[in-house]
Protein backbone atom coordinates (compact mmCIF):
# COMPACT_ATOMS: atom_id res chain seq x y z
CA UNK A 1 0.00 0.00 0.00
CA UNK A 2 1.47 3.30 -0.90
CA UNK A 3 1.80 6.37 1.04
CA UNK A 4 -1.36 7.98 -0.50
CA UNK A 5 -3.32 5.08 -0.15
CA UNK A 6 -2.63 5.03 3.97
CA UNK A 7 -3.55 8.69 4.53
CA UNK A 8 -6.76 8.13 2.36
CA UNK A 9 -7.54 4.99 4.53
CA UNK A 10 -6.65 6.83 7.61
CA UNK A 11 -8.73 9.60 6.78
CA UNK A 12 -11.27 9.33 3.82
CA UNK A 13 -12.20 5.59 4.14
CA UNK A 14 -15.28 6.33 2.45
CA UNK A 15 -13.86 8.23 -0.66
CA UNK A 16 -13.17 12.03 -1.45
CA UNK A 17 -15.71 14.50 -1.90
CA UNK A 18 -15.42 16.60 -5.06
CA UNK A 19 -16.78 20.36 -5.22
CA UNK A 20 -17.20 23.05 -7.24
CA UNK A 21 -14.34 24.91 -6.96
CA UNK A 22 -16.10 28.14 -6.00
CA UNK A 23 -17.32 26.18 -2.49
CA UNK A 24 -14.11 25.93 -1.68
CA UNK A 25 -12.11 29.35 -3.21
CA UNK A 26 -13.40 32.21 -4.77
CA UNK A 27 -12.31 33.85 -8.19
CA UNK A 28 -11.50 38.13 -8.01
CA UNK A 29 -10.72 39.19 -11.51
CA UNK A 30 -7.20 41.33 -12.14
CA UNK A 31 -7.30 44.97 -12.85
CA UNK A 32 -5.72 46.48 -16.56
CA UNK A 33 -2.37 47.43 -16.71
CA UNK A 34 -0.33 47.36 -20.24
CA UNK A 35 3.40 47.01 -20.80
CA UNK A 36 4.06 50.84 -20.76
CA UNK A 37 3.47 50.71 -17.24
CA UNK A 38 6.39 48.75 -16.79
CA UNK A 39 9.13 49.94 -14.86
CA UNK A 40 12.88 48.59 -13.86
CA UNK A 41 11.56 47.31 -10.67
CA UNK A 42 8.96 48.03 -7.77
CA UNK A 43 5.41 46.12 -7.49
CA UNK A 44 6.04 42.61 -8.98
CA UNK A 45 3.36 42.20 -11.34
CA UNK A 46 1.95 39.09 -14.01
CA UNK A 47 0.29 39.81 -17.49
CA UNK A 48 -1.88 36.86 -18.58
CA UNK A 49 0.51 36.37 -21.10
CA UNK A 50 3.20 35.53 -19.49
CA UNK A 51 1.73 32.85 -17.26
CA UNK A 52 1.79 31.10 -20.70
CA UNK A 53 5.62 31.50 -22.11
CA UNK A 54 7.46 33.03 -18.88
CA UNK A 55 5.97 30.89 -15.60
CA UNK A 56 5.50 26.99 -14.99
CA UNK A 57 3.20 25.20 -12.12
CA UNK A 58 4.65 28.19 -9.45
CA UNK A 59 6.49 31.09 -8.85
CA UNK A 60 7.97 33.31 -5.97
CA UNK A 61 9.49 36.36 -8.36
CA UNK A 62 7.81 38.25 -11.42
CA UNK A 63 9.66 38.96 -14.95
CA UNK A 64 8.00 42.87 -14.77
CA UNK A 65 7.05 45.16 -12.14
CA UNK A 66 4.74 48.40 -12.07
CA UNK A 67 5.49 51.82 -10.21
CA UNK A 68 4.18 50.88 -6.70
CA UNK A 69 2.22 54.38 -7.02
CA UNK A 70 -0.12 52.64 -9.29
CA UNK A 71 -1.21 49.77 -5.92
CA UNK A 72 -4.63 50.85 -4.85
CA UNK A 73 -5.97 50.53 -8.40
CA UNK A 74 -4.79 47.29 -8.76
CA UNK A 75 -5.44 44.04 -7.71
CA UNK A 76 -3.12 42.13 -5.78
CA UNK A 77 -2.47 38.00 -5.55
CA UNK A 78 -0.89 36.89 -1.74
CA UNK A 79 0.97 33.90 -0.66
CA UNK A 80 -0.46 30.90 -2.16
CA UNK A 81 -2.96 32.48 -4.37
CA UNK A 82 -3.35 30.71 -7.83
CA UNK A 83 -3.25 33.01 -11.16
CA UNK A 84 -4.85 32.31 -13.75
CA UNK A 85 -5.03 33.06 -17.28
CA UNK A 86 -8.52 33.40 -18.35
CA UNK A 87 -7.81 34.35 -22.20
CA UNK A 88 -5.74 32.39 -24.58
CA UNK A 89 -4.95 31.84 -28.62
CA UNK A 90 -6.87 28.23 -28.29
CA UNK A 91 -8.97 26.08 -25.33
CA UNK A 92 -6.13 23.67 -24.55
CA UNK A 93 -3.70 26.95 -23.22
CA UNK A 94 -6.79 29.38 -21.52
CA UNK A 95 -6.93 28.62 -17.77
CA UNK A 96 -3.04 27.74 -17.80
CA UNK A 97 -2.71 28.50 -13.52
CA UNK A 98 0.52 29.02 -11.80
CA UNK A 99 0.89 29.25 -7.79
CA UNK A 100 2.27 32.36 -6.41
CA UNK A 101 4.29 31.34 -3.61
CA UNK A 102 6.30 34.67 -3.27
CA UNK A 103 6.31 37.22 0.07
CA UNK A 104 4.72 40.00 -1.93
CA UNK A 105 1.87 40.84 -3.07
CA UNK A 106 1.63 40.80 -7.03
CA UNK A 107 -0.33 42.86 -9.29
CA UNK A 108 -2.47 40.78 -11.81
CA UNK A 109 -3.61 41.86 -14.79
CA UNK A 110 -7.73 41.66 -15.65
CA UNK A 111 -7.35 39.17 -17.94
CA UNK A 112 -6.18 37.12 -15.65
CA UNK A 113 -8.01 35.88 -12.31
CA UNK A 114 -6.64 35.26 -8.60
CA UNK A 115 -8.15 32.49 -7.11
CA UNK A 116 -8.04 32.30 -3.43
CA UNK A 117 -8.53 29.10 -2.00
CA UNK A 118 -7.75 26.33 0.76
CA UNK A 119 -5.99 24.06 -1.21
CA UNK A 120 -2.14 23.31 -0.76
CA UNK A 121 -1.20 25.99 -3.38
CA UNK A 122 0.96 23.48 -5.46
CA UNK A 123 -1.85 20.93 -5.55
CA UNK A 124 -4.86 23.80 -6.78
CA UNK A 125 -1.99 24.54 -9.78
CA UNK A 126 -1.72 20.34 -10.71
CA UNK A 127 -5.14 20.22 -10.13
CA UNK A 128 -5.69 22.69 -13.19
CA UNK A 129 -3.18 20.72 -15.45
CA UNK A 130 -5.33 17.79 -15.22
CA UNK A 131 -7.48 16.22 -18.05
CA UNK A 132 -10.70 16.00 -16.04
CA UNK A 133 -10.24 19.96 -15.19
CA UNK A 134 -9.08 20.53 -18.75
CA UNK A 135 -12.42 18.68 -19.84
CA UNK A 136 -15.01 20.26 -18.09
CA UNK A 137 -12.77 23.43 -18.84
CA UNK A 138 -14.19 22.69 -22.28
CA UNK A 139 -17.99 23.09 -21.69
CA UNK A 140 -17.88 26.93 -20.51
CA UNK A 141 -14.96 28.56 -23.04
CA UNK A 142 -16.39 31.27 -24.68
CA UNK A 143 -14.35 31.84 -28.46
CA UNK A 144 -14.40 34.69 -30.57
CA UNK A 145 -11.39 36.13 -31.79
CA UNK A 146 -9.76 34.82 -28.36
CA UNK A 147 -10.96 31.85 -26.27
CA UNK A 148 -11.86 33.14 -22.66
CA UNK A 149 -13.58 32.30 -19.42
CA UNK A 150 -15.00 33.81 -16.86
CA UNK A 151 -14.35 33.09 -12.89
CA UNK A 152 -18.13 32.53 -12.71
CA UNK A 153 -17.90 29.50 -15.34
CA UNK A 154 -14.55 28.06 -13.48
CA UNK A 155 -16.52 27.89 -9.86
CA UNK A 156 -18.40 25.53 -11.42
CA UNK A 157 -15.43 23.22 -12.19
CA UNK A 158 -15.91 20.02 -9.86
CA UNK A 159 -12.52 18.82 -8.45
CA UNK A 160 -11.24 16.45 -6.12
CA UNK A 161 -10.92 18.12 -2.28
CA UNK A 162 -8.72 15.13 -0.71
CA UNK A 163 -7.17 16.24 2.73
CA UNK A 164 -4.34 18.16 2.97
CA UNK A 165 -1.70 15.58 4.17
CA UNK A 166 -2.98 13.51 0.60
CA UNK A 167 -2.62 16.88 -1.15
CA UNK A 168 1.33 17.36 0.08
CA UNK A 169 2.32 13.93 -0.71
CA UNK A 170 0.52 14.32 -3.66
CA UNK A 171 2.68 17.65 -4.74
CA UNK A 172 5.61 15.79 -3.45
CA UNK A 173 5.65 13.18 -6.02
CA UNK A 174 4.26 15.11 -8.65
CA UNK A 175 7.29 17.80 -7.80
CA UNK A 176 9.60 15.28 -7.93
CA UNK A 177 8.13 13.50 -11.18
CA UNK A 178 8.50 17.05 -12.76
CA UNK A 179 12.44 17.86 -11.77
CA UNK A 180 13.26 14.15 -13.54
CA UNK A 181 10.81 15.15 -16.59
CA UNK A 182 13.65 18.57 -16.47
CA UNK A 183 16.43 16.87 -16.58
CA UNK A 184 15.64 14.20 -18.98
CA UNK A 185 14.65 16.97 -21.42
CA UNK A 186 17.77 19.03 -20.86
CA UNK A 187 19.89 16.04 -21.37
CA UNK A 188 18.18 14.70 -24.68
CA UNK A 189 18.34 18.53 -25.89
CA UNK A 190 22.31 18.60 -25.34
CA UNK A 191 22.42 14.79 -26.99
CA UNK A 192 20.62 16.38 -29.65
CA UNK A 193 23.15 19.39 -30.25
CA UNK A 194 25.85 16.86 -29.81
CA UNK A 195 24.65 14.93 -32.54
CA UNK A 196 23.90 17.86 -34.53
CA UNK A 197 27.14 18.76 -34.87
CA UNK A 198 28.43 15.40 -35.64
CA UNK A 199 26.51 15.93 -38.15
CA UNK A 200 27.06 18.86 -39.82
CA UNK A 201 30.95 17.88 -39.13
CA UNK A 202 30.36 14.64 -41.43
CA UNK A 203 28.10 16.04 -43.61
CA UNK A 204 30.48 18.46 -44.76
CA UNK A 205 33.38 16.37 -44.85
CA UNK A 206 32.01 14.09 -46.84
CA UNK A 207 30.45 16.09 -49.54
CA UNK A 208 33.83 18.13 -49.86
CA UNK A 209 36.67 16.25 -52.38
CA UNK A 210 39.95 17.46 -53.80
CA UNK A 211 39.48 18.58 -56.84
CA UNK A 212 41.38 17.79 -59.98
CA UNK A 213 43.75 20.04 -61.37
CA UNK A 214 42.29 21.99 -64.24
CA UNK A 215 43.76 21.21 -67.90
CA UNK A 216 45.91 24.20 -69.07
Amino acid sequence: MSRIDELLKQHCPSGVKYRPLGEVGVFIRGRRFTKNDYVESGLGCIHYGQIYTEYDTAADSTVAFLNPDLRSSLRLARKNDLVIAATGENIEDVCKAVAWLGKEEVAVHDDCYIYRHSFDPMFASYLFQSSAFQEQKARYVSESKVVRVSGVNMSKIRVPVPPLEVQQEIVKILTLMASLKAELEAELRAELEARQRQYVHYRDALLTFPETERAK
